[in-house]
């Protein structure tokens, strides 16, 4: 039972490594590109974007009726 344990308490080890392994290759091309002030203030826009939306989305979940 015990090895059952030690095995569980791994899975989050491995969603945190693959997790910041996604935002790592994600972000590191956005990053190399935004010298340009265009492209930075594109990249600005879309974060905040992102953002907003994703608020917007969990609000919905939470609060179905409130919309």
């Amino acid at each position: 039972m015990g090895e059952f344990f030690s095995n569980v308490s791994r899975y989050p080890k491995y969603l945190i490594t693959i997790v910041l392994g996604v935002f790592t290759s994600a972000l590191l091309p956005l990053v190399r590109r935004s010298s340009n002030p265009i492209t930075a203030i594109f990249l600005i826009g879309a974060l905040i974007s992102g953002l907003i939306t994703l608020g917007f989305v969990i609000r919905a979940m939470v609060f179905p009726s409130s919309f």
